[in-house]
């Protein structure tokens, strides 16, 4: 009996996740929440156990109860920073600062102002309903501040799967992480004062300011921690990925439990910290295993978190026909007051970042969903005597209601809304262009099928069977797109092909981190438009590229001509590789053009409309080669040492591309070629070992001893010298 004890979580989480398995698989086809599923079949086990259903088996009676007296702790420390790391490591940067203005309006002013309604509210009723007489204003504030911070796990799931608008999706995902850390700092405010370490002695205002700024800035440095530790081992990727996989729970534990601020902001902090800073610096390989691993664990979180909500839900809560009537009422009151905050701020976010339209409000409101967080906080409420008992069951039995009715009404409605409202609409040239596509892909296919038919050895075969595993093509679209509807679909396939092949040019050693960096964040830029815009608009790296002589004319500043010298010559360097690396990425987009103009996917009419897009190219190409040749001309110290570093680059890019040829071609085996790539990478590393900014400059001169700098004028002349 002791064995089976030690043993029940292990069972627990192994049978939790097979019934996640079984059930993803049957709603595969299913236009049904995958996570509302779960949920529902963790209240049906846990309704089953607590009747007695499952008196035949004492060990899975016993499993069951486990679950249901789970400890809230066991929640907050394993699940909690799964999936706000994940969360925010897969956010893109770009979008999500353009959508952060609007994310902390509902974080922050937002959540505060559903606590205030929702504690207002619970005190009304209180003066009128009968068993709600104990509710007083710290009661019903705390309440409010675990209620109102949303989880819409799966509405963002749903959002995906249905590919409406990213931003939209961004908008809901980052104000679900930034209100998690909102709703735990208000909700901490008021349970603190029940608890040993509940004294606080600074006004509610400065404690959280506190909290948030002390939570983002130990985020932020244990990032930059951790990156630095990554880029400085010359270690396999298993070591690399588990550096970021301990720091990411280091460093929840130690904001949450030890300096007892907020863990989830902390975590936000980090995980956006190594995503903009770190991803591009890391090997490829690492973040390859890093964005597998953390979405396998992300989907066995999901799995076992819901299915445990709904056990200690259906376990643990006891009701009146009275309470339940009050229940309905708050969960009415609850969207109402979402949507009051959002109509009191919708002013405002219309005009900032991507903007709110009115539609996408709706489905603001309606998608606040309320999930785990909301029942661990509830769960650390019940567990703490120094709270009134009827006040801890009413708490448990609110909380577990709106969790159940946002999940099973709001969620499950949530498909039928989008539709309704006109946001799941794909534009008609991608929607033709699609079609197309598939019809190309299915002629190829009746070629070859053709070609089969008539191979001797395949003589015997059914090939009536064989002909049902074609595929089968989409009916024709009805509705005809706008005339320039081609070209804007096209921009965006032609940003998409620039995208993939930056990232290959990057991985290959083409081009440098921050090279990287600035040619994404153009590409994001044009992206916001929606390929209105045309690809010759590259203002960013034009800007950046002519900007160089601003650092020219500085080197008539004596005391900083030093520093000036050597970040000019850095700098000269990045306009190197930035526009070398962007003609790369224009003349890969000559070669779709071109194959788009060879294929049947266009209409002649379209295929004349290419030209304009290869213009836009065209002009790109001719403009940086010019920026190119000026800089030759002005600088050509500083150019030669540019070519020079661009030279051992690629000499090393191709000595790292013969290694990994002969390893898959079993001339080198991969345990002989690991050694063989490191010291290309220990060699690499000596190229890029000093960072290409002033601040780094700086340091430099202050560490090094002036006999030793590398700022003297021997090693890196002055600025005139260089032109």
């Amino acid at each position: 009996m002791e064995e089976f004890t030690l043993l029940t979580p292990l069972l627990l989480g192994i049978g939790g996740l097979i019934i996640g398995a079984v059930l993803k698989s049957a709603l595969k086809h299913s236009r049904f929440p995958y996570t509302v599923g779960l949920f529902i079949i963790g209240l049906v086990v846990g309704l089953i156990n607590r009747t007695g259903g499952f008196s035949f088996s004492p060990h899975l009676t016993e499993a069951v109860n486990t679950v249901t007296d789970i400890n809230p702790d066991f929640i907050l420390y394993v699940f909690l920073p799964v999936l706000i790391f994940d969360a925010a490591y897969e956010l893109n940067l770009h979008i999500f600062r353009k959508t952060l203005a609007n994310a902390a309006l509902l974080a922050v002013p937002g959540l505060i102002i559903c606590m205030l309604l929702t504690g207002a509210f619970i005190v009304g009723m209180g003066q009128v309903i009968p068993g709600l007489e104990e509710w007083n204003w710290t009661f019903a504030l705390m309440f409010g501040a675990l209620i109102s911070a949303t989880d819409p796990v799966a509405v963002v799931a749903l959002l995906h799967e249905l590919k409406t608008s990213k931003r939209f999706s961004t908008l809901v995902d980052a104000e679900s992480l930034l209100n998690d850390g909102t709703g735990i700092v208000c909700f901490m405010l008021f349970f603190g004062t029940f608890t040993a370490s509940g004294a606080h002695t600074a006004s509610p205002f400065a404690e959280f300011i506190q909290v948030v700024v002390g939570s983002t800035l130990l985020g932020f440095l244990m990032a930059r921690a951790v990156i630095w530790f990554i880029t400085r081992i010359n270690s396999e990727e298993m070591i690399q990925n588990s550096a970021i996989i301990l720091s990411a729970y280091l460093t929840f534990i130690l904001s949450q439990y030890t300096l007892e601020i907020s863990g989830v902001i902390a975590l936000v902090a980090f995980g956006l910290t190594v995503t903009y800073t770190g991803k591009p610096r890391f090997k490829p390989q690492v973040n390859a295993f890093m964005e597998r691993f953390w979405e396998l664990m992300t989907y066995m979180a999901n799995t076992l978190i819901f299915l445990i909500v709904g056990v200690v839900i259906a376990g643990k809560v006891d009701f009146t026909w009275q309470q339940l009537g009050i229940l309905i009422l708050i969960y009415i009151a609850l969207n109402l007051f979402r949507l009051l905050m959002i109509m009191v701020l919708y002013p405002l976010m219309k005009r900032m970042g991507y903007g709110l339209s009115r539609r996408e409000s709706v489905i603001l409101t309606w998608g606040g969903l309320r999930g785990a967080l909301g029942m661990t906080l509830a769960l650390m409420v019940s567990y703490t005597p120094g709270i009134p008992e009827e006040i801890r069951s009413q708490i448990l039995f609110f909380t577990a209601g709106i969790v159940t009715l946002t999940l099973s009404i709001n969620a499950t409605t949530m498909r039928w809304l989008l539709n309704r409202l006109g946001l799941i609409h794909v534009p008609s040239a991608r929607t033709l262009l699609d079609y197309k596509i598939q019809n190309h892909i299915h002629e190829e296919s009746e070629k070859y099928f053709s070609r089969l038919k008539e191979r001797e050895a395949l003589a015997g075969a059914d090939w009536n069977k064989v002909e049902k595993y074609m595929n089968t093509v989409p009916p024709e679209p009805t509705r005809t797109p706008r005339p320039n509807a081609f070209l804007t679909e096209i921009r965006l396939r032609v940003l998409d092909r620039e995208k993939s092949c930056c990232r290959e040019i990057f991985d290959t050693g083409i081009i440098t981190q921050t090279v990287f960096r600035r040619l994404m964040n153009s590409l994001d830029e044009l992206y916001d438009h929606d390929g209105n815009y045309p690809l010759s608009r590259r203002d960013s790296i034009f800007s950046f590229c002519r900007r160089t002589h601003i650092l020219y004319s500085m080197q008539k500043i004596t005391p900083i001509r030093q520093w000036v010298s050597f970040y000019f010559r850095e700098r000269i360097m990045i306009i190197h590789d930035l526009g070398r690396g962007f003609i790369i990425l224009q003349k890969e987009d000559l070669k779709l053009l071109d194959e788009l103009s060879h294929s049947d996917l266009l209409t002649n009419e379209q295929k004349t409309g290419l030209e304009t897009l290869k213009e836009e190219v065209r002009l790109n190409i001719t403009t940086m080669n010019t920026l190119i040749q000026k800089l030759a001309t002005d600088f050509p110290g500083a150019y030669r040492h540019a070519l020079t570093h661009k030279a051992i680059r690629m000499l090393l890019s191709n000595e790292k591309r013969t290694i990994r040829q002969m390893q898959g071609g079993g001339v080198v085996s991969e345990k002989d070629a690991e050694p063989l790539l490191n010291n290309v990478d220990e060699r690499s590393d000596k190229v890029n070992s000093f960072s290409h900014t002033i601040p780094a400059s700086i340091l430099r001169w202050m560490f090094f001893p002036k006999k030793e700098t590398f700022l003297n004028k021997k090693k890196y002349p002055t600025v005139r010298s260089l032109r």
